[in-house]
């Protein structure tokens, strides 16, 4: 198709209600030639700023860079939607086609030297422009920008990380793909009389899945976490809580065309590279110079100690899981497939509940009723849910956002339930970011989980994690659609890697606030709310498994930094991630919460790559942020939450991280909280 025909087609000219794409119109096979129409008019636009006589300005050259590339903007946003939640042969084959080729066209754009020229010149005469703080911002942030994609680098070198990016995109799509062929592929199929110590809510959710998988009438344990973890939690046949968490843990590294082996090795091989090419020590040292941490030693001094914390809990714990297996007459010794069975029964001994006693008070619906409850009572958000609107899968959900004084804000779209096509985990992403520059832009937000869905009629159950996670993914989405800045670089989530995970982890503890319970945990059955007794004792139990769930996570984020942290790259990255535990002294009871070959977050594209530290210094903050509403006495503190909106959720990144924080909470904290939160100390 013709750069002119982007005009009219459904993929770049939204005409669905309230401004969506109707996706009515889109084919699979629609992607391929607009973006290559899209890509062309994105070079056209590049080619008007570099070849204007007129001398750079912040409207002919920032501005105009900012606002380029509105069709690819939104063909793309659309595709890689697609991509995650609901992918297929043809969609994952353009996938393998597109990446490569859009790493190509974004390395030309940021080694173009009449461009960065102009960009340069600016950022030379910074002083004198008299910018706004965010413009300034901008405009400085686009220049390291430049310089760190090789804008400074010699024709061979810009050629070398051209050629580096382009085979890491697509060494990251293959990543991604392997897992999801893993994750789909395997299913172990049980009969009635294998399920014993299951609860009605896990039996129902196994049966769904085996019946999608044509095995109507029986029962399918998956390698989605929301079947995975409560059968590993529950059920009483410990062959078969081996057989699960082998292959949950083996996602990615069971030969053949989906191994992620060799996929680790060459991204390890070339990030190295990539870093060396661009004058850091590592790749670490680069990934992490545009963040708050600033240094792989900084990682280190909130990490380490909060491993050393953690593995004492978790030994502590194992004694005490330990007594409840030979109590049990288990003469096998402790394995990993045995923490969560035991753990569970020892949760029901200290604090006289289990999980399966909360998951009829924790519907889905009303815990998406508890989010908007929430937003509402913060910041005066509504969320009106309407029907009949075409999405990228029947299952999509869709909810106009409005302020309180009634004016439209965003569009809110959600996709709660797991399915083939949908990769693991759960997510927030923007088919349109909001921002003032230009003719505007309203934010269009969107949520992905993988909740086990109910058959017919039933309504879904989530666990206290699951709800947590609910609540965590709705925490990003509210910093994209309260997003209050001018340039499209620094709307919303657009800030450091160990920002983004502040107003999503701080969002989660208004969960466990006992009147948004009261309110929202109403029985399945009856619809009366949990019991005072029951919600007391959850709260209690908040710190509960703490060494397990700490030592799971801190592993992951270890193994990251000691990936990316070194010069050079492991000739073996696996038998290297042993290596590190083995020093690390990691308990052989329990397993990474994500192992190198399935660690999507690190290797399904660059998002955290030596970053995954990044949930636990968000942590540091999130605790110290709840805690300003503690010390208020009101959770909804009307005083707090207006400077909570205005530093944390509207400003984007339209300011250094850290001043946002202190302008919010008056200075920085340390880890006390956060080592307190987790039950620590």
């Amino acid at each position: 198709m013709s750069v002119s025909d982007l005009a009219t087609h459904p993929l770049t000219n939204w005409q669905g209600p309230l401004g969506l794409p109707d996706f009515t119109k889109i084919g699979d096979g629609d992607f391929g030639s607009v973006f290559d129409a899209a890509l062309k008019a994105h070079e056209a636009e590049i080619e008007a700023i570099t070849a204007s006589a007129e001398q750079a300005s912040i409207e002919n050259t920032l501005q105009a860079l900012e606002l380029a590339g509105e069709a690819l903007d939104r063909v793309s946003s659309i595709f890689w939607c697609r991509a995650g939640a609901h992918t297929n042969d043809a969609i994952q084959a353009l996938e393998r086609e597109v990446a490569p080729k859009m790493s190509r066209h974004f390395s030309a754009i940021s080694m173009n030297e009449k461009l960065f020229a102009r960009i340069d010149d600016l950022y030379q005469k910074r002083d004198s422009l008299k910018l706004d703080s965010e413009t300034l911002r901008v405009l400085e942030r686009t220049w390291k920008g430049f310089v760190r994609s090789g804008a400074r680098l010699d024709a061979d070198g810009k050629k070398r990380l051209a050629s580096i990016n382009e085979q890491l995109s697509s060494l990251g799509t293959t990543f991604g793909q392997n897992v999801l062929a893993d994750e789909r592929e395997w299913a172990l199929f049980l009969d009635g009389g294998d399920l014993a110590g299951l609860p009605d809510f896990l039996k129902s959710a196994m049966a769904e899945a085996a019946e999608t998988r044509g095995q109507k009438g029986r029962y399918a344990v998956t390698l989605s976490r929301s079947i995975y973890e409560p059968f590993t939690t529950f059920s009483e046949r410990r062959d078969l809580r081996e057989a699960a968490w082998r292959a949950f843990t083996q996602r990615g590294q069971n030969g053949g065309a989906s191994d992620n082996t060799a996929v680790v090795r060459d991204m390890l091989k070339l990030r190295a590279e990539k870093a060396k090419l661009l004058g850091y020590a590592s790749f670490a040292a680069l990934k992490l110079d545009d963040t708050m941490a600033k240094t792989p030693k900084a990682v280190h001094d909130l990490l380490d100690p909060v491993w050393e914390k953690a593995l004492e809990k978790a030994a502590a714990d194992q004694k005490e899981l330990e007594r409840l297996a030979t109590a049990a007459g288990s003469n096998e010794q402790f394995a990993a497939w045995d923490w969560r069975f035991y753990q569970e029964k020892l949760r029901a001994e200290k604090f006289a509940f289990d999980e399966a006693e909360l998951k009829p008070y924790l519907q889905l619906d009303h815990v998406i009723a508890a989010c908007f409850d929430v937003a509402m009572r913060l910041f005066g958000l509504t969320f009106e849910e309407k029907k009949g609107i075409a999405g990228w899968h029947p299952d999509t959900r869709v909810f106009a956002v409005k302020n309180a004084d009634g004016s439209d804000r965003a569009l809110f779209l959600a996709d709660y339930f797991a399915r083939s096509s949908k990769r693991s985990g759960a997510w927030m992403s923007a088919l349109q970011s909001g921002y003032s520059l230009g003719k505007g832009s309203k934010p269009i937000i969107y949520n992905i989980m993988n909740f086990a869905k109910p058959p017919v009629g039933e309504a879904a159950l989530l666990s206290v994690d699951e709800a947590k996670t609910l609540f965590h993914e709705f925490g990003h989405a509210l910093h994209g659609t309260l997003t209050d800045v001018t340039w499209p670089s620094v709307s919303g989530t657009s800030v450091s890697r160990d920002f983004v995970e502040l107003p999503s982890q701080l969002y989660e503890h208004w969960l466990t606030v006992p009147a948004v319970l009261e309110k929202h945990a109403l029985h399945v059955k009856t619809g009366k709310p949990m019991p005072k007794e029951l919600l007391d004792k959850m709260l209690a139990a908040r710190t509960f498994g703490a060494g397990f769930a700490t030592v799971e996570f801190t592993a992951s984020a270890l193994v990251d930094m000691a990936y990316h942290a070194r010069p050079d790259a492991p000739a073996e990255p696996l038998a290297f991630e042993t290596e590190t535990l083995e020093k690390l002294a990691m308990p052989d009871t329990i397993a990474m919460r994500h192992r190198t070959p399935h660690f999507s977050h690190v290797f399904a594209g660059d998002g955290y790559s030596a970053g995954y530290y990044s949930y636990m210094w968000s942590e540091v903050l999130d605790a110290d942020a709840f805690s300003a509403f503690e010390e208020t006495g009101d959770p909804f503190n009307p005083a707090l939450a207006k400077k909570l909106r205005e530093n944390i959720y509207a400003a984007g990144g339209s300011k250094d991280p850290e001043e946002l924080y202190t302008a919010f909470r008056g200075k920085m904290p340390t880890a006390d909280a956060m080592m307190a939160k987790r039950g620590l100390v």
